[in-house]
């Protein structure tokens, strides 16, 4: 073509020349119209070929246009035409014609292209029809099958891959196809594959690829194992059954020293397809496992048979350990290490269940790489080592090289630096954590500031990680602020305050606040020192308070002395830990009055906001308020991966040997967990029970003095005539009574003599209840009475059996009847309480038997669900903020309770609409662990116009995984109300 195509050659100098994309552009310009014109020459009435191209043009002229063509495509410039030239080239029967036609067709053609039918037809002609050539310059069917399939690979387009694909798996596994066409076949077909993972079933193409790794010629079997690795990595199953076959060549190759003449790279047996033949194992973790040295011995006959690879693949893997070495000559040695350090990973995927010996091989060589002066040798003996050291049981052997490594922490190369770190990292344990931390600290001192962020990060994690004393961890957090304070990222010091203040235990929130004040005292010291001794000093100051030095006026002084020189993010801190000092030191008053009332004017409206509302704090609410206000914060939530690891895992990746490690917990931290659970449950059970003696205490205490209320005698009293409720079925009676809140019907209500049945419905502001008297014991019951007390807020008319109101007669219930009351109410004011009814009746021994029950009359009865849009929901809970209006308790999910999940959260939010009556507001939940509702409370009050007076009502409900409780939180516009929800709310959670 050089010595041809002179036109060529002389647009190609004019482009190089010119001194401007502007004089570029013409010039391309100019040259296409003149493209254009050539092949448009002689207008609609010149004799035209088949394919619509200009058959005027000689042979020499359609080449020169097209590779112009090409090669003002390559340049980044839209060539639109030309393409029937294109397809004249390739259907021609000489070589140098075809060759053009098919270069320009990978570059210029698109699979969607109009013309891509007719090319199909082409193209597929070249791959099936046996070529013969006897013609000077005419293809070979060899040749003009390898430009079709190249052809093939380099266009896109759906289309074109369903309609060719067949024809290239014809091809590849054709007996009659030449090596050159199958390994051109193999990768044509990897690249459709990449481009559509479903041309190929895997479980019928497998057999081919088997008989594909039979053919002798390394060509051949490299790009088969291109295509192989491509397979494997969608489908590893499918391909399973190939192990063998691949295990038999890296045989051959390592162990017979097979191979042709020109497939040897210095002496080195085709490392090309050694490598992928490692990388298709690695595929294969828990199929190629080694013989277990645990004194099993393997099935005989067809198992073994199956398995007998195994022995072959270690001595492969073993021989390569072994006899492999630093060479003189750079390319053998380079060869040689990636043979060498592929089979390595395939020791690292077998992970434990691999021979020792392999492992203890490679620990022994890597060890050797890792102190050589070659830095690319060492950098990847480095890197693989720190991945060995994740099996279980390498850790021994990677300590013995910790001196060798912490050499290489001080390498001029960066890069070698990285990965001696990450390698100490990985080898660090609960026995040299102390001497690998203090080793970095120090190393930190000297390193460049390009290592010095990743090292504070992965000192950080673990200082945090095996600390076996807290304390020693915040004295290392310290030195790493005093050292590379500007590395040292806000994480890493809110991960000290979460750590300090969940670990109440011993003196570490004590010692914590004692070596920060001592931190900050130095009036030239570091804002992130500052920063978390404000925040400390804050929350756990107090506990030093009474030590000489470090009272609270003390405090405030040497946190003040840093006031002008911080950031506005500084002092916001300042702002609050100066309101929580004026809270418990009234000397700290006078001196925190004056920087108040400065910051209201601050330009920062964080600072202006906080000096302002911690200011009129006093003067607007109760001092009891304010002390709750500003009391230390409530432990942090225990999140499976902190911010730490999590930072770690977006600057290095999830397959990073570090983050691997990282996200394993050591033998401190489950003993910190183990610890701080056992006195969390401590302290829960001790909650709970002093919970629950109140509750029943109170119950009793209600019951009681209700049956005294109403002239019915306590069953201790001296009159043993009278009966109430016996003690043992109040829990009962509670349960039933919290289910008949949330339910339409249900027992109230039931002894052996008894049973109290209520059936309830409600539409707005009225309700319809009846209540049933079932008697279930052998006996009538005379003088049955049943007595509803009548309250203000309810409007209620009663109907009942005859006799079953009248308080003095009464009714008589027979055997196995019932008496029933009929009771229709009207709601005329928000209420917290539910009405009381006294069941009062005589047996046949002349018992007098008296209970006072509760009705299931409640306010959330009355609610009528209402759906609001997020943003109207967050602006009517941000309108009803206010001690008055607002109701909060928090409650534990019960100890039989299953785990709170996304399913325990569907049950909380059918509570809240089915059984509280409360609209879900989709949208609002900022959390999975969230439910919102509104609804309005409807009453049959009347205000000044006529109009019904309802009071909207909302509610969200919080759970806490972690701890297994739930938060409610009620805001009304009615005390009462936000009462009322708030204890329908929190019975029904403990029920779920």
């Amino acid at each position: 073509m050089s010595s041809q195509a002179r036109g060529l050659q002389n647009f190609i100098s004019d482009l190089r020349n010119a001194k401007s994309k502007e004089e570029e552009t013409k010039r391309v310009d100019k040259e296409l119209a003149n493209i254009r014109k050539k092949f448009t020459a002689g207008g609609p009435k010149a004799r035209k070929g088949e394919d619509g191209s200009n058959s005027t043009l000689s042979s020499y002229q359609r080449k020169k246009y097209v590779w112009k063509l090409v090669y003002i495509h390559v340049l980044g410039y839209d060539v639109d035409f030309g393409h029937e030239e294109v397809l004249a080239l390739v259907r021609s029967d000489k070589y140098s014609e075809k060759q053009v036609g098919y270069a320009a067709l990978s570059l210029l053609l698109r699979g969607d292209d109009p013309m891509m039918p007719k090319i199909e037809g082409v193209i597929r002609t070249d791959l099936t029809t046996p070529g013969v050539s006897a013609g000077k310059g005419a293809p070979t069917s060899d040749s003009a099958q390898s430009l079709a399939l190249c052809s093939i690979a380099n266009i896109s387009g759906l289309e074109v891959i369903q309609s060719l694909h067949q024809d290239v798996q014809h091809i590849l596994v054709s007996k009659s196809s030449t090596p050159n066409v199958k390994k051109k076949a193999a990768l044509c077909l990897l690249r459709l594959i990449r481009t559509s993972p479903n041309v190929v079933s895997g479980r019928e193409f497998a057999p081919h690829v088997a008989q594909l790794l039979q053919d002798r010629h390394l060509g051949v079997l490299t790009s088969a194992m291109s295509l192989l690795n491509g397979l494997a990595s969608q489908q590893p199953a499918e391909y399973e059954s190939l192990i063998p076959y691949v295990v038999h060549i890296l045989g051959m190759l390592v162990l017979k020293k097979a191979c042709a003449r020109e497939y040897l790279y210095y002496r080195t047996p085709s490392p090309w397809l050694q490598i992928k033949l490692f990388k298709f194992l690695q595929l294969f973790p828990h199929a190629v496992i080694p013989p277990a040295e645990n004194g099993t011995t393997t099935a005989e006959g067809g198992a073994s048979a199956s398995k007998a690879y195994i022995s072959q693949l270690i001595s492969v893997v073993s021989k390569i350990l072994n006899e492999t070495d630093v060479s003189d000559s750079i390319n053998k040695s380079n060869a040689d290490h990636a043979i060498l350090f592929e089979s390595v990973n395939l020791i690292i995927t077998w992970g434990g269940s691999g021979p020792v010996q392999l492992r203890d091989a490679a620990m022994k060589l890597l060890g050797k790489f890792i102190s050589v002066r070659e830095p690319n040798i060492r950098y990847l003996g480095l890197m693989t080592m720190a991945k060995l050291a994740q099996i279980e049981g390498s850790s021994e052997g990677i300590k013995k090289h910790q001196a060798t490594v912490l050499v290489s922490l001080k390498d001029a190369d960066i890069s070698v630096r990285r990965r001696a770190l990450d390698l100490l990292f990985v080898m660090c344990d609960t026995d040299n954590a102390e001497r690998i931390v203090d080793e970095l600290v120090a190393h930190l001192v000297l390193a460049d500031a390009a290592i010095r962020e990743e090292m504070v990060l992965k000192i950080a994690i673990l200082a945090e990680k095996y600390a076996t004393d807290l304390r020693w961890y915040v004295d290392t957090i310290l030195k790493l602020i005093s050292i590379s304070g500007d590395h040292v990222s806000d994480a890493i010091w809110h991960r000290v305050v979460q750590i300090v203040t969940n670990h109440p235990q011993g003196d570490l929130q004590a010692y914590a606040a004692a070596t920060l004040l001592v931190a900050a005292s130095p009036r030239r010291c570091h804002e992130t020192a500052v920063r978390v001794a404000a925040y400390v000093l804050g929350e756990f100051g107090f506990l030093i308070a009474e030590r000489p030095g470090m009272s609270g006026e003390e405090q405030f002084r040497i946190l003040h002395q840093h006031w002008a020189t911080s950031d506005n993010k500084t002092r916001a801190i300042l702002v609050s830990t100066y309101a929580k000092l004026a809270n418990l030191y009234e000397e700290c008053r006078p001196l925190v009055a004056p920087v108040f009332a400065r910051s209201r004017n601050s330009v920062d409206v964080e600072i202006q906001q906080r000096a302002t509302e911690y200011a009129s704090m006093r003067e607007a609410f109760s001092p009891e308020a304010v002390e709750d206000l500003l009391r230390e914060m409530p432990p942090f939530e225990d999140r499976r991966q902190s911010a730490l690891e999590q930072r770690l895992r977006e600057k290095e990746g999830d397959d990073s040997a570090a983050v691997v490690k990282a996200a394993r917990p050591s033998a401190a931290q489950r003993q910190r967990q183990a610890q701080s659970a056992a006195a969390a449950m401590a302290a829960e059970e001790a909650a709970m029970a002093a919970q629950q003696q109140a509750e029943e205490e109170e119950v009793d205490d209600a019951v009681n003095n209700h049956a005294e209320t109403n002239g019915a005698a306590p069953q201790n009293s001296d009159d043993i005539d009278v009966v109430g409720i016996p003690k043992e079925i109040i829990p009962a009676m509670r349960k039933a009574f919290s289910n008949l809140c949330t339910s339409p019907s249900g027992v109230l209500f039931e002894n052996e003599l008894l049973q109290i049945g209520v059936k309830h419905e409600y539409v707005g502001a009225q309700g319809r209840i009846s209540v049933f008297f079932g008697n279930l014991s052998r006996s009538p019951l005379k003088n049955f009475r049943a007595i509803v007390d009548e309250d203000d807020h309810l409007r209620m008319q009663k109907q009942g059996t005859q006799g079953l109101l009248d308080e003095e007669e009464g009714c008589t219930v027979a055997v196995r009847t019932q008496a029933k009351l009929l009771l229709l109410v009207e709601v005329a004011a928000p209420f917290d309480d539910a009405p009381a009814m006294r069941v009062m009746f005589e047996t046949d021994d002349g018992v007098k038997h008296e209970y006072p029950l509760r009705l299931p009359i409640v306010a959330t009865c009355f609610m009528e669900p209402v759906t609001l849009e997020p943003g109207a929901f967050m602006q009517r809970w941000k309108s009803l903020e206010g001690q008055d209006r607002e109701c909060q308790e928090v409650v534990k999910a019960p100890p039989n309770a299953p785990p709170i999940d996304e399913e325990y959260m569907k049950r909380i939010a059918h509570i809240i609409t089915d059984g509280l009556k409360f609209g879900r507001c989709q949208g609002c939940d900022p959390t999975p662990w969230t439910v919102s509702g509104a609804a309005t409370f409807r009453t049959g009050a009347k205000d000044l116009n006529g109009n019904n007076i309802n009071v909207g009502c909302l509610v969200r409900v919080e759970a806490n995984p972690q701890a297994g409780a739930f938060r409610v939180t009620t805001r009304t516009l009615h005390p009462l109300c936000s009462k009322a929800v708030k204890n329908v709310a929190l019975v029904s959670i403990k029920l779920a």
